[in-house]
């Protein structure tokens, strides 16, 4: 029997998902896979039973169906300040998972470079793996998760064809300023690296922190790939419905990509989502508004329990600080976590390409009441998980 793939041998499972089936196994409050425990709009939802019983059960149009492009083209418009063609600088995808896969298969070759600021969303280095591509890491610095500009520069001085940025930031919440995103766009015209972006957060910004489009920087159009989903935005992460926006030439090839990895993104939901699409600046206030809210009485609670932690710019992550327990593993301090605890986290080390091993992330996007549980179940921490000595 001849082996398998080289190029997947090292992979695992994703242990942000293997989390959620040890919350599962032990009862625990799920605060490791980042999906709400409240519905969507009542909006979305009501149109999604109208569309049960209309025209749009068969294949959309492969890359999105006219209706999702012009509904998505024209909040994206008002919100990234420049006029988006729905139909040729806008491909629909399964998820911004595919958004990404999608991306990195338009613009790398195999033995091409990508930069990869680390910590970063588990999927990234995969993504550039199957692509044949070779991840360059460049750290974020805890606690305020800043980059050292000539530590980048060495990276592009390796002439990456693409950098991933990840703005506002899984895991680490960070909300990237607009001069550290001018100096990542110097550089990316310097070196003519493509900037590939991960925005599903792009809504969920905590004040004064403010999100800047990557793409609207001056030159910076050209050469960007920018990647977002619907997951977040409206609390529907089981529609994986995502998308890329970019200059025509190269959505025509990315729609070719998208083509043959999975031809289309579900069309009645595609329907359905067009109404969230369309709804006004007040949804987007009320979005900030509602995790502002869910931000302060987690971090609040994490405070009282005398429990160090960040303090997240942007998205609904947290990381904790487990030094004072002494474990080897933070794998294996999450699993006594879920199962002693009865909360459920994912160990930092699996964002991280540095050897970190005292970090956890959790995450809020849930209702108060689950929060509250969680942070009650966190009361007993001390008491449940003693400290380990080396």
């Amino acid at each position: 029997m001849q082996s398998l793939s080289e190029r997947t041998a090292g992979f695992t499972d994703s242990v942000i998902r293997r989390m959620t089936r040890v919350s599962m196994q032990y009862d625990a409050v799920n605060l490791s896979q980042g999906f709400p425990d409240f519905e969507p709009p009542k909006e979305l939802l009501d149109r999604l039973a109208q569309v049960a019983y209309e025209d749009y059960h068969q294949y959309s149009i492969t890359w999105g169906s006219q209706n999702f492009r012009e509904a998505l083209a024209a909040k994206q418009t008002y919100f990234m300040g420049r006029r988006i063609d729905p139909n040729t600088e806008i491909v629909t995808t399964c998820g911004s998972t595919e958004a990404m896969m999608a991306a990195m298969m338009t613009v790398t070759n195999p033995g091409d470079k990508v930069i990869i600021f680390s910590p970063f969303y588990e999927n990234y280095g995969a993504d550039t793996i199957l692509s044949g591509a070779e991840p360059i890491y460049v750290p974020l610095v805890p606690p305020d998760f800043h980059f050292d500009a000539n530590v980048l520069e060495d990276a592009f001085r390796q002439h990456p064809k693409a950098i991933i940025l990840c703005n506002p930031s899984n895991p680490c919440g960070k909300v990237f300023t607009r001069e550290e995103l001018e100096i990542i766009a110097s550089l990316a015209e310097k070196y003519d690296t493509y900037v590939i972006t991960d925005e599903v957060y792009e809504h969920i910004v905590f004040a004064p922190n403010k999100h800047t489009y990557f793409a609207t920087l001056p030159g910076m159009w050209e050469r960007t790939l920018s990647c977002s989903s619907l997951s977040k935005t409206y609390s529907v992460t089981g529609w994986r419905l995502g998308y890329i926006i970019a200059p025509p030439e190269i959505i025509d090839r990315a729609k070719k990509v998208h083509d043959f990895l999975t031809v289309g993104a579900a069309a009645p939901l595609q329907e359905a989502v067009a109404t969230g699409l369309k709804m006004g600046q007040d949804y987007y206030d009320d979005l900030q508004a509602k995790y502002t809210h869910k931000k302060d009485l987690f971090l609040k609670g994490l405070d009282d329990l005398k429990i160090a932690h960040t303090d997240p710019q942007g998205a609904y992550y947290v990381l904790l600080d487990i030094a004072e327990f002494g474990y080897e593993s933070d794998l294996e301090f999450c699993e006594d976590l879920a199962h002693y605890v009865g909360v459920g986290a994912v160990p930092g080390s699996s964002f991280f390409r540095e050897p970190v091993n005292n970090l956890i992330r959790l995450h809020f996007a849930k209702k108060d009441e689950t929060l509250l549980d969680a942070l009650n179940r966190l009361e007993g921490l001390r008491d449940k998980i003693k400290p380990k000595h080396r």
